[in-house]
């Protein structure tokens, strides 16, 4: 695939998302909060706190990163900009080093295609770059991608540190300063993250695979040990580190425990649209390499994203959440998508074509017919069914945004009539369409319909209508809230929030509606008037009680 190309599709997968919008509940708007703290130094930087409250999610490094940005830029962009700008880069890291570590690992001699008689079979390097292009399109194509790797979360700073380790023991052999750089980066990363147990056991399966390594006729045997002792070495020091920050949680959850089954019906369902379209080629790669894999001769272009798979596969069944674990899978499931590609028969490539036609094409227009609907009110029953859904929602128009889904669509069009025309001698060509719609329908999402998703995945209308009621207090109390709610309260209605019942006292108080119960045990309610119940247009689950402080004058 021309580099150019190949660049600009990564490009209008990425930078949508990122652009334009307010931070979305829950994860990506709690772990914003916990960036501004932190850049506002009003928390301890190795024991962050919300309103005295710790984070739900284990992991540093993405608050400390997006706090850092945010105390950079933060002038230059807005804060909320300048907290997403680490996690875009993550996410183009993460790309990258999906390329090349599936790159290194087809210019392994076992996974170079046997050679013609005569000559004329294609050069290592091209058969290496086409296997990799086809690696990012097919991580790119999976469904479970678009939206955690366009949120400012620990999910994204742990994929890209599992892509960063991925990419260091594919090249490890054949490379130095870059993988000891992305090793280095990426096993403390992922243990700072979150996931330490899963640093540990990247770190060793590449220990051990760089331990029974054959030997190759392009590495020296001395270097193959040199790799194991430093993998292992890297992996003891996360060892430590995590000892040493008590970074280390208990997590192990079993699924289907006294559910009927339910749990496992739900996490194959997962398994089946979150991965979606890899599996099917992972299974085949799988059954057409299954007698190298069981093979006394190790084959590290295979047991390397097999071990990761794996392991992700283990994180998702016994950990939660589980789709956030499974996230971490992707680049090897990627990997191993790829070299399926070779044998892949025309019947299996038929079906992934068409049901990718037939689904995103489907999905675009749907994108485009409501988007009309609510610039015109043609035709009218999706603005209506959009008006039921989020009440107090007000269309609007960009031309930046019309524009970037106009050129995208027309770029789709014409990526269907080159899969469908009679040059499609590209190795990749089974991923195209997958990978094309996939990055076409969230450049929609992102553009077309962000105003109507910001709308109804922030807390901003409901905090302006707060703020609406009470004014601009300095300060108010709140029983019962999420973090999330805590943040947006903060953020969009500019409010200092303290606990019930603590100093300072504040004259309003605000408390989740299905708390309102327990609030006597918080407060003396006799001292407390209800003034209105605010709700979040678009969850009815998510409303709040406004309560303003008697005065003596009102009997109180």
């Amino acid at each position: 695939m021309p580099r150019w190309a190949l660049l600009l599709f990564c490009a209008a997968y990425v930078i949508p998302g990122f652009v334009g919008r307010a931070p979305w509940k829950s994860a990506d708007l709690t772990a914003f909060g916990y960036m501004l703290e932190l850049a506002h130094g009003r928390t301890d930087w190795l024991d962050p706190r919300i309103a005295g409250f710790a984070p739900e999610t284990d992991g540093l490094l993405p608050y400390w990163l997006g706090a850092w940005s945010v105390r950079l830029f933060g002038n230059v962009f807005g804060v909320e900009m300048a907290a997403r700008l680490p996690f875009a880069a993550l996410l183009a890291l993460t790309l990258v080093a999906t390329w090349y570590g599936v790159y290194h690992l087809a210019r392994s001699p076992a996974a170079q295609p046997v050679a013609f008689a005569f000559g004329g079979e294609a050069r290592p390097v091209d058969y290496a770059r086409a296997i990799a292009d086809g690696g990012l399109l097919a991580l790119v194509a999976c469904l479970g991608l678009a939206q955690f790797s366009h949120e400012g979360t620990a999910y994204l700073t742990q994929l890209s540190c599992t892509a960063l380790v991925f990419y260091a023991l594919a090249a490890a052999p054949h490379r130095t300063l870059a993988p000891a750089v992305s090793l280095v980066l990426g096993l403390p990363g992922l243990a700072l993250s979150g996931g330490p147990v899963l640093a540990v056991v990247f770190g060793a399966i590449g220990t051990v695979l760089a331990a029974v390594q054959p030997e190759e006729p392009d590495v020296a045997p001395a270097r193959i040990r040199r790799v194991a002792i430093a993998v292992g070495l890297a992996t003891l020091a996360v060892v430590a580190l995590a000892q040493a920050l008590a970074l280390w949680r208990w997590r192990i959850l079993l699924p289907g425990a006294g559910d009927g089954g339910k749990q496992w019906q739900s996490l194959g369902r997962l398994l089946l649209w979150f991965t979606w379209p890899t599996w099917p080629l992972v299974l085949w790669t799988v059954w057409r390499w299954r007698r190298q894999i069981a093979s006394r001769r190790v084959r590290r272009h295979l047991l390397l994203p097999l071990g990761f798979a794996l392991t992700a596969l283990t994180a998702t069944l016994f950990t939660q959440p589980a789709d956030r674990a499974l996230l971490l899978g992707l680049p090897s499931f990627a990997a191993l998508a790829a070299f399926a590609l070779p044998t892949l028969r025309r019947s299996v490539a038929a079906i992934i074509d068409w049901f990718t036609l037939l689904f995103f094409t489907t999905s675009a227009i749907t994108i485009w017919v409501v988007w009309i609907s609510l610039q015109t009110g043609v035709p009218a029953k999706p603005a209506a069914n959009v008006a039921k859904l989020a009440p107090g929602f007000v269309p609007s128009f960009s031309l930046v945004a019309f524009l970037a889904a106009l050129a995208a669509t027309l770029a789709w069009l014409w990526l269907v009539a080159w899969r469908t025309g009679r040059n499609r001698s590209a190795i990749w060509r089974s991923l195209v369409l997958p990978a094309g719609g996939a990055a076409l329908c969230w450049l929609l999402l992102s553009t077309l319909w962000l105003p109507a998703l910001d709308f109804a995945r922030s807390y901003a209308a409901q905090s302006r209508s707060v703020a609406r009621i009470v004014g601009q207090p300095t300060c108010m109390e709140f029983f019962g809230l999420s973090r999330a709610q805590i943040v947006g309260l903060r953020h969009h209605g500019h409010f200092t929030l303290v606990p019930a019942g603590h100093e300072p006292r504040c004259e309003w108080l605000a408390v989740d509606f299905d708390a309102r119960a327990a609030l006597p045990s918080a407060v003396d309610a006799a001292r407390w008037q209800w003034r209105a119940t605010v709700n979040r247009p678009t969850d009815k689950t998510e409303n709040l009680m406004l309560f303003q402080r008697k005065r003596a004058t009102d009997g109180g």
